[in-house]
């Protein structure tokens, strides 16, 4: 009897787990579970396209500052312009 006993709550265990994974399966086929996707796809989208953006601005910044350093200084700010081509001339298949 104990046996049947362990058997069934076995059976129901696996039963319950199995109902809530369908469950949730067929949620997320709907209009909404979809909708729930790509609007979670389209935040991380904005979140890395504000941190790019966030990125590009600190280094034009950065740039800025360096080439204004270098002008109230007088030096020549030909090869401040330059850097990168160099560096990637010397580097073979970066471009």
């Amino acid at each position: 009897m104990f046996k049947r006993m362990i058997w069934v709550g076995i059976g129901v265990a696996v039963g319950v787990v199995v109902v809530r994974k369908l469950t949730k399966a067929a949620e997320s086929i709907t209009p909404g579970g979809v909708a729930d996707r790509v609007g979670g796809a389209g935040a991380e989208m904005k979140e890395s396209i504000k941190a790019f953006w966030s990125d590009v601005s600190e280094a034009k910044r950065a740039k800025e500052t360096e080439l204004f350093d270098a002008i109230e200084r007088g030096d020549d700010i030909v090869p401040l312009l330059t850097e990168e081509d160099d560096r990637a001339e010397a580097e073979p298949g970066r471009r």
